[in-house]
């Protein structure tokens, strides 16, 4: 039994360094999903909060440093990038750059 526990572990944690290997996207660091409720998803998405895909880490750090500081005015974002670390901002930004359209 022990045997297979250890074969099981295993084989997910390769499983999921291979998909990483492979490109695919690390699941987000807290904090990224709650992005999602009104930033879209899509570059090309037509709304009024601008999309994060397409954006480099620098720049979503950045802003969110400056709403985070109240340099950058804001009706909302200025309050949840108050929430955030700096390590936890700095995770998301390096998340959604590295997300693609």
């Amino acid at each position: 039994m022990t045997a297979r526990l250890i074969a099981a572990a295993l084989l997910c944690a390769s499983t999921a360094v291979a998909a990483e290997a492979a490109g695919a996207p690390p699941m987000p660091p807290p904090g990224a999903s709650s992005c999602s409720g009104c930033h879209a998803a899509s570059k090309s998405a037509d709304t009024p909060v601008p999309p994060l895909t397409g954006r480099s880490p620098a720049q979503i750090e950045a802003a969110l440093m400056a709403f985070r500081s109240g340099k950058k005015p804001a009706s909302v974002m200025d309050r949840i990038a108050r929430g955030f670390s700096e390590d936890e901002i700095k995770a998301i930004a390096a998340w959604y750059g590295a997300q693609k359209d």
